[in-house]
């Protein structure tokens, strides 16, 4: 017996979308407030987090519960409530309370069907399928007290639950659209005058059991027939080679001579045949005889509807379609445009001169596949004279799509056929169309693809020769070693070598790209030196390297080293020679040196040459095409471009493009199409097609091998990198949040240029707190301490930075072990401080080297550091750099640790400088350590580069200027200093 603490009743109504609207009273009639009912009601309720997730409305006086459409049948089916209180059902709450267990049970045997009345509104939705419900349960739902408002709502709820309990997810909503596409099709006119039971089956939802099946066919005109007619026919389900021709009177009766069995069924299933197809029909198409609707023929234009357009229609409202034979397989067939290269082209030239070049001109022939048909220019134009659709053409039928052929008629029209197609065109087609078509060549696509036709090339046995030497490794002419050369080169730095000189052959452009340390450099040589050997006396005219100031004394002393016999000039520095000096000694040298900076300052005098062979070394810098030094070097003539780098993308696409651009002008357009066409779909929408074609075109004319690659067979130690993630100290969390409050309030005021002025302004002032706030505040370094004999206070400048202490205690360790180390860092003042630190803690000389070093001094410095000699006193084990300064041109393999103080944000330029220990003549394993601080800018940026480096590697990669773009709410958020991550 139970013991009944209180009494409630309750009062439900649904509204049109399904939701219930809950209150409750007492047996005094006195409405209760609408958490107290919910908390009671909704105790055991699991769905809606046992009421805390249900909103409450206050209508007049009344506080109603509300609960979702999709919790309204199982809640009220289970009635999962608190036994201790009496409840009591309202009268209109009384039918609900009667059905939710029927409907559930409806649910969960999957005894629905979807609406038809739903589908032609546009809509889907689910209800109950009456014809598997039992006599009870269709006279409950029968009953007349079941006004129309409630049975809105009972319907919607119902729908509700289905969609919760069986397609709520993306995962089964995809299955649903592929198990039944005709549920999603646009076209709702199809279903008009069908009923459900026929639109189930038409959909595919409930099994037909009729023995046949309803086709309409399309006949092709014949020896018989001179028009396109359509036909009616009933195709036995046991034999579909048995068609029954019928036909379908005005009046909807159907006549014809089929088996006796089927009579009943197509009684049944004829209603709303006349009716669905005159929804997907064309008018005419369905005004034949009295006794027959389709009996009028089709003109060529009607039939080509019926292919393209109508049979679609069809087939979405239900109905099957036979279509002729050879339809599927031209309609799939894209129509092709080729340009047919003429026997002979490429097969003559020296070996010594130009044999082509991306400018020369083919000669070609014209050839336009349709289907499995070829055809010359003039039988084209023949056939497009005609005006028709689909035309009898060598005992085929041929289907001609206006659009397609104004497509192909456009392209033609683009390329002067007298005047030839370059090679860089014939090139770039052939690239892109490789693995596009199927085992002919064919592109297959669907009727509603709209791509352009593309005009595609079909190489003679000379260039496919050329073309398939361009992009395979194994066919690339090997070359011996220059006699000259005082090296022995490994196997892929003689493939390299032999790359460069066969591309030269052709007058083709290149990017060596090997990683740092793969030799780079003496490639190079060995291709001045080959050069040299080769050509007569007569021909020879200097080569010119241009590359960074920091890197010309590196130059020097290899080309001495490893090909003495070059005649080597260096073109640097206040005593350089004026322009008749210039070119008289110029005249007498086989390689000229000169760096980025002197480059543009003579660019005049640099121009009267057309050089044999022009080379730049770290190729990104001219990364940004518009800059004064990167329009200086593409203004120098020359021969052959080589692009020497081991980054040639840094930050973004247009890099690559200007690298290109010098060494092939021309190859990947302008600057604005490469934009539109490449950077802009892969770097923002990382568009998969895009960057396949755009490796395609690139890859012949660079060459890229890692120290990993399994040929280049290096055996260099392990690199091991590491993050060591550090706290910030409390001054440092201060003075960051400081800083983000003041770019917020900066936010609020600034707009365009200056907000992203201000933004990345504060990116750096991030950055250099997380290194030491002395950064942030300005502070003067300290003076030596003359009563301590110079020491200054090192100990206060450590406290203050958390980055620092760890760097001294790690530093003092390997230094321990006597191994050496590098430190890179982006600020001239960090370098100072750590230098200022280091020495006078570890009592030992430290290096420091930056973007003001000499030359003199810098190379000084590389030889110390590398030294094996020197008494320990004077031996430095400890060398900082800049980033920029120190991460390119230096081999630095004395040292086995390599830390990253702060991090850049680019991976390639971290990367780089660890290669400066980590490349050929190194013997140890490498130790990277990489500083990050918790909580701050610093470990967004971790992650960001982890995202980057995978970029990079696709030939991808951005950088932080999409912060600018951020919201001020988005700002705060990546900025925002995470107080449990900051030091004490």
């Amino acid at each position: 017996m139970n013991t009944y603490t209180d009494t409630l009743t309750v009062h439900a109504s649904l509204s049109a979308y399904g939701d219930a609207l809950i209150f409750g009273s007492t047996s005094s009639d006195n409405y209760v407030p609408g958490l107290f009912l919910k908390q009671r009601l909704f105790a055991w309720h699991e769905a809606s987090f046992y009421g805390t997730e249900l909103a409450i409305q206050q209508v007049q006086e009344v506080e109603l519960v509300l609960l979702p459409s999709e919790q309204v049948i199982p809640f009220f089916a289970e009635r999962n409530i608190l036994e201790h209180i009496q409840w009591e059902w309202a009268e209109e709450a009384e039918p609900l309370v009667q059905l939710a267990p029927m409907l559930a049970a409806c649910i969960e045997e999957k005894r629905f069907i979807p609406s038809l009345s739903a589908f032609q509104a546009g809509k889907l939705q689910w209800t109950w399928d009456e014809a598997a419900l039992g006599v009870e349960e269709q006279a409950l739902l029968g009953k007349a007290s079941l006004e129309d408002h409630f049975k809105d709502g009972l319907s919607a709820a119902f729908s509700a639950a289905v969609f919760h309990r069986y397609y709520g997810t993306e995962v089964s909503a995809a299955d649903l659209r592929r198990e039944y596409p005709l549920l999603f099709t646009k076209d709702r006119a199809a279903a008009a005058g069908i009923d459900e039971q026929a639109w189930l089956i038409a959909i595919g939802w409930k099994a037909d059991t009729a023995p046949f099946r309803p086709l309409l066919q399309l006949l092709e005109p014949d020896d018989n027939e001179i028009s396109w007619r359509l036909k009616l026919v009933l195709q036995d389900k046991q034999d579909p080679a048995v068609l029954v021709p019928v036909r379908l009177a005005h009046d909807g009766d159907v006549f014809g001579s089929w088996p006796g069995a089927w009579s009943a069924y197509i009684h049944e299933r004829s209603i709303g045949w006349l009716d669905r197809l005159r929804a997907s029909l064309p008018a005419e198409q369905t005004a034949g005889s009295r006794e027959d609707v389709l009996s009028s023929p089709l003109t060529d234009e009607a039939a080509w509807q019926f292919l393209t357009i109508d049979s679609q229609r069809l087939l979405e409202a239900g109905w099957q379609v036979l279509l002729p034979a050879w339809w599927e397989a031209a309609s799939r067939k894209k129509p092709r445009l080729r340009a047919k290269v003429r026997s002979g082209v490429g097969g003559s030239g020296s070996s010594g001169g130009s044999l082509l070049g991306l400018d020369s001109l083919i000669d070609f022939d014209w050839r336009i596949a349709i289907g499995d048909t070829d055809l010359t220019e003039a039988e084209f134009a023949d056939l497009v004279a005609r005006n028709e659709r689909l035309v009898r053409f060598r005992g085929q039928w041929v289907p001609l799509d206006p659009a397609l052929l104004a497509q192909i008629r456009k392209a033609m029209s683009g390329v002067d056929s007298m005047q030839g197609l370059s090679f860089q065109d014939v090139l770039q087609l052939h690239l892109l169309g490789e693995g596009d078509g199927s085992e002919n060549g064919e592109q297959e696509q669907s009727l509603e693809s709209s791509a352009r036709i593309q005009l595609e090339v079909e190489l003679n046995k000379h260039l496919i020769t050329l073309i398939s030497q361009l992009g395979q490794q194994a066919e690339w002419p090997k070359l011996d070693e220059p006699v000259g050369l005082q090296a022995e080169l490994r196997a892929y730095q003689r493939d390299g070598y032999s790359w460069l000189a066969f591309l030269r052959r052709f007058g083709l452009g290149a990017c060596l790209a090997d990683d740092m340390g793969l030799g780079k450099t003496v490639q190079f040589i060995a291709y001045l030196l080959q050069l040299k050997e080769t050509t007569p006396n007569t021909d020879r005219f200097p080569s010119l390297l241009i590359c960074p100031t920091s890197v010309l004394g590196n130059w020097q002393k290899e080309l001495t080293r490893f090909a003495p016999s070059l005649r080597v000039m260096l073109h640097y520095g206040g005593k350089r020679l004026g322009h008749e000096d210039f070119q008289a000694e110029a005249g007498e040298a086989d390689i000229i040196l000169t760096s980025y900076a002197t480059a543009a300052l003579d660019q005049e005098l640099l121009k009267a040459f057309t050089w044999t062979t022009l080379c730049l070394d770290e190729a990104q810098n001219i990364k940004n095409a518009q800059t004064k030094q990167s329009s200086a070097v593409r203004s120098f003539p020359a021969r052959h471009r080589i692009a020497l780098t081991g980054t040639p993308i840094e930050n973004r696409l247009s890099e690559l493009w200007s690298i290109y651009d010098f060494i092939n002008p021309g190859y990947l357009g302008t600057s604005r199409a490469f934009n539109e066409r490449f950077s802009n779909a892969i770097e923002k929408e990382r568009n998969e097609q895009r960057t396949a074609d755009l490796q395609k075109l690139v890859k012949p004319f660079m060459l890229r091998r890692k120290k990993k690659d399994p040929a280049i067979q290096l055996d260099l130690p392990d690199k091991n990198e590491m993050k060591t993630y550090i706290h910030l100290t409390a001054e440092q969390g201060a003075l960051y949040d400081q800083s983000v409050n003041t770019l917020m309030e900066r936010m609020q005021k600034l707009e365009g240029i200056e907000r992203k002025g201000a933004i990345l302004a504060a990116l750096t002032q991030f950055k250099q707190l997380c290194d030491h706030p002395m950064l942030l505040t300005k502070e003067p370094l300290p003076e030596t301490d003359k009563t301590k004999d110079g020491y200054v206070d090192t100990e206060t400048l450590i406290s203050r930075s958390a980055k620092l202490e760890r760097l001294l205690a790690m530093v003092k360790e390997l230094r321990e072990e006597g191994e050496r180390c590098l430190i890179f860092t982006q600020y001239i003042g960090m370098g100072q401080l750590l230098q200022l630190v280091l020495r006078q803690e570890l009592q030992e000389p430290v290096l420091y080297l930056n973007g003001s070093t000499s030359k003199s001094a810098r190379d000084k410095m590389i030889d110390q550091f590398q030294s094996q000699s020197l008494p320990a006193a004077e031996q430095p084990s400890v060398f900082i750099l800049s980033i920029k300064a120190g991460g390119v041109g230096l081999n630095l393999t004395a040292a086995n640790h390599v830390f990253h103080f702060d991090r850049w944000w680019n991976p390639a330029v971290e990367n780089q400088a660890t290669d400066r220990a980590y490349r050929m003549g190194q013997t140890r394993d490498v130790q990277v350590h990489k500083f990050i601080s918790l909580g701050t800018l610093e470990e967004r940026i971790d992650e960001m580069l982890e995202n980057k480096q995978q970029l990079s590697d696709n030939v991808i990669a951005s950088s932080e200027g999409w912060i600018t773009e951020l919201s001020t709410e988005a700002l705060k958020d990546l900025f925002t200093l995470r107080r449990d991550w900051m030091g004490g």
